[in-house]
């Protein structure tokens, strides 16, 4: 409940909306400091049985060193919410706040799933054919060898199949050129890797101009290139503000639409939201968390990896 530029209280209007919008069959776990939380709750008059205030008077900030903050802040929400995700006390977690801090409890806390290398966090493209893409990784791998990609190729398939609903989606690797053997080592070295990998429906490479396009649902690429990308995603929607502009098709550019960033690749589902996360990003987490657990993403991403 402390996390974000906003906080706390875009996060109860996220939940009152989610209350209005008649969606039952949870019990959120609001950690924060309940000085400041109560308050809001009661003032939104958010029915009782819905939640229940877990107190956390500490707060890791955006500056503070993340492995520093969880070690010596145990009081704080992020701190006291990855042990209850390590105490089955929990069945997900979302944050908007400190990143570094998230992505570490997220890979110390958890155990990641067998067989996996490392975590990866995927964001959702909004191509011009109404349906989203995925993008991975995002930049919690800025580095990534050859075997990473293809697990995460692996991962996006299983996300984009599970969660997105996509049918045999297909996969492409982010590249210079179209052709086989284009590209820098780590390219070169990857194709090879998935096009033998019978669990994904590899297209081959693709292109820049091709990420907006119906070419693939998956597109995967080393976290520098990925996070680099995301954040010219990013920018697309305030563009259009500021110029005037008014389409369908850019509104789908706000990050509030999708909520947050699921980290994959660890036992429960984590999902980290934006900085200046309003009501709606928030209520958009709590849903895909919802659909996580509802699908078992977890057990189903098991079994294919």
């Amino acid at each position: 409940m402390m996390g974000g530029d906003y906080a706390p209280a875009e996060a109860v209007k996220g939940i009152k909306s989610l209350e209005a919008e008649g969606h039952q069959g949870l019990h959120l776990l609001l950690l924060g400091n309940e000085v400041e939380v109560s308050p809001l709750v009661k003032e939104a008059e958010i029915n009782e049985s819905l939640y229940t205030i877990v107190h956390c008077p500490e707060v890791i900030g955006y500056h503070d060193h993340p492995v520093k903050a969880l070690k010596e802040k145990l009081h704080s929400s992020i701190a006291v919410g990855f042990g209850l995700l390590a105490r089955q006390k929990a069945d997900a977690f979302i944050s908007a706040g400190n990143t570094g801090a998230m992505l570490v409890g997220s890979m110390f806390s958890l155990k990641q799933i067998e067989g996996l290398l490392r975590p990866t966090i995927a964001t959702l493209i909004p191509r011009e054919n109404n349906k989203a893409g995925l993008l991975l990784d995002v930049g919690i791998n800025s580095d990534c060898k050859p075997e990473q990609l293809n697990q995460f190729a692996a991962i996006g398939a299983a996300y984009a199949g599970i969660i997105l609903g996509v049918n045999d989606p297909k996969v492409g690797l982010l590249n210079i050129g179209e052709e086989e053997g284009k590209g820098n080592i780590l390219a070169q070295n990857t194709f090879p890797l998935l096009k033998e990998n019978p669990n994904i429906h590899f297209i081959g490479n693709v292109e820049g101009r091709d990420i907006l396009e119906d070419k693939a649902d998956v597109i995967v690429c080393d976290g520098f290139t990925g996070n680099v990308l995301l954040k010219l995603l990013e920018s697309v929607y305030p563009i259009t503000k500021r110029q005037g502009i008014e389409h369908p098709y850019f509104d789908r550019f706000h990050f509030e639409q999708y909520g947050g960033t699921p980290v994959l690749g660890v036992e429960k589902p984590v999902i980290i939201g934006h900085g200046v996360s309003g009501s709606e990003a928030f209520k958009n987490m709590i849903l895909l968390a919802e659909k996580m657990i509802v699908t078992d993403f977890i057990g189903q991403l098991k079994a294919r990896l």
